[in-house]
């Protein structure tokens, strides 16, 4: 059974101001270089075999699969980037639309501003998935809060998916067989403890 690790970046600058970031982009503070210290930690004491990593293209998930790996060995792709919310990116989160009635997600709202809809979103984050997962095993992926959530959606029904916390540097734990993924788990540090 292959396995994916599908985790999301350390905190930004831009998480930390409240701010909306998808296609933009903003450095890790110092707080998500320490929660991708405590992930590579995790790995560490868990024992857990990592053949083949993965990022997005934007800059704040490389950094943290970098200090998680140590090197830069590994590969980009544009699949695993951010939902776009268009005009909306950089612009207070408070200003967020509201969710329209009977998704469980932004669906098309950002569509009219320039941004992505939910489904093309979901649509391009399994197809990544599933065709990294095709060629490799052990696999670990950064990618993004929103990308991460939608993609889950597809193999997960949405009461459990409302029960895991998608915080930076949560690790989604997946096994992957015949074009499928099955959940695991969700692993949240408690970043005070600094593992």
């Amino acid at each position: 059974m292959k396995k994916l690790y599908l985790m999301r970046h350390g905190q930004t600058l831009f998480n930390k101001l409240e701010k909306i970031q998808g296609a933009c982009d903003s450095p890790l503070t110092s707080d998500g270089i320490e929660q991708a210290k405590v992930a590579k930690k995790y790995f560490e004491l868990n024992q857990i075999k990592l053949e083949n990593f993965y990022s997005s293209t934007q800059e704040r998930a490389s950094d943290t699969l970098e200090i998680i790996i140590g090197n830069n060995d590994y590969r980009r792709k544009k699949g695993l980037k951010e939902w776009n919310f268009g005009t909306f990116e950089g612009e207070s989160e408070r200003i967020n639309p509201q969710r329209p009635a009977g998704e469980t997600s932004f669906g098309d709202s950002f569509v009219p501003y320039g941004g992505e809809s939910s489904k093309d979103v979901q649509k391009r984050m399994n197809d990544t998935l599933t065709s990294i997962m095709e060629e490799q095993d052990n696999v670990l992926a950064v990618s993004h809060g929103g990308a991460m959530y939608l993609f889950i959606q597809k193999w997960l029904p949405y009461e459990e998916v409302s029960k895991i916390k998608f915080a930076n540097c949560c690790i989604l734990e997946f096994e992957y067989e015949e074009e499928k993924f099955t959940f695991k788990k969700a692993v949240n540090h408690n970043f005070d403890s600094k593992i």
